[in-house]
């Protein structure tokens, strides 16, 4: 399997230098002092990073035409859905280890800068494998289907990373403190430096987002593989889950049917992975299922949501 990109050294170069840019403006000048992001802030900066996406997708479109700019636009919203599942392990984590909400924004900006350089690696490995083992396309269409099943079956289960195996090798390597020490990563206690509880979060943030990075790339790659918009949509939903982190946080437990959409979703694009050679799937008709499962998933999550809020303000009025 060939990968033909639209991406050439002067799009490679100006995209990767925007995205320098944009960090250093926002830890630079916007998030320079540490202070609690607020749901306003959190919201303008959600609707800067989603017009960005659009106007760079409208651009696409217009040097490229419709079908690399329907694959990047599939590719965002898939990945963009999947950040959503991500924000619920992180508002997990953040709870399990008591980080403040002031300190917040500084492990999300260090864990996604990390993961940006993570998944530009396993971008351009699968890329690379793709084209020198056709069949692997196969075994990643499997893969994604099994853990759409899979995401399905359990979307019920409490996840609780603060406790498991890797966050206890971690301890264990590293020594630690369990008390914060300001906004610092480590510290210095009797002559000793030690991880603070912020990096050891870090290190969970990154691991989790590498655990997700093995979902969405090769649900991405059941879109295109063209490196350039792999890399560029999965980016750009990266760059914006810090902001839609804190937008979401206080009302993650409203999706409650968000899974069973990603899960459709999974299903979706590993079933269209796996047949590549014997059905194909257009680009528009990708957009819409895609679409769809997840606007039926979050409008049915509000709607029970809703539902459960007016069921409590009645029983409250009974009370009184």
């Amino acid at each position: 399997m060939e990968a033909h990109s639209v991406g050439s050294p002067v799009l490679w170069g100006g995209f990767i230098l925007f995205v320098l840019a944009m960090l250093a403006l926002d830890l630079g000048v916007f998030h320079r002092k540490t202070h609690e992001v607020k749901f306003k802030e959190a919201l303008t900066w959600s609707g800067v990073w989603i017009s960005l996406a659009l106007l760079f997708n409208l651009g696409i479109w217009w040097k490229f035409g419709s079908e690399p700019a329907l694959n990047f636009l599939s590719g965002y919203l898939i990945e963009k859905s999947l950040s959503i599942d991500n924000i619920f392990v992180f508002v997990v984590i953040f709870s399990a280890l008591k980080i403040p909400v002031l300190y917040q924004h500084r492990v999300l900006f260090w864990g996604i800068l990390s993961a940006l350089v993570l998944r530009a690696v396993m971008i351009f490995a699968g890329v690379a494998m793709l084209e020198r083992f056709h069949w692997l396309i196969y075994v990643f269409g499997a893969f994604l289907i099994f853990t759409g099943v899979k995401l399905f079956v359990q979307r019920n289960h409490e996840e609780h990373p603060e406790s498991g195996a890797v966050m206890k090798l971690a301890r264990r390597i590293i020594p630690s403190s369990k008390e914060l020490d300001g906004d610092r990563f480590f510290t210095v206690q009797n002559g000793r430096k030690l991880a603070t509880p912020l990096f050891m979060t870090l290190i969970l943030v990154e691991l989790t987002d590498v655990l997700f990075a093995l979902d969405s790339i090769p649900a991405i790659f059941a879109v295109t593989t063209d490196p350039f918009l792999v890399f560029t949509s999965n980016i750009f939903a990266i760059l914006g889950l810090r902001s839609l982190f804190f937008v979401l946080a206080g009302a993650v437990e409203k999706f409650s049917y968000l899974k069973v959409g990603l899960a459709g979703v999974l299903v979706f694009v590993g079933a269209k992975m796996a047949l590549v050679d014997v059905v194909k799937i257009p680009s528009p008709v990708s957009l819409g299922v895609i679409a769809l499962l997840l606007g039926v998933s979050i409008v049915a999550s509000l709607l029970k949501s809703r539902k459960q809020e007016r069921a409590v303000q009645g029983k409250n009025i009974v009370a009184n």
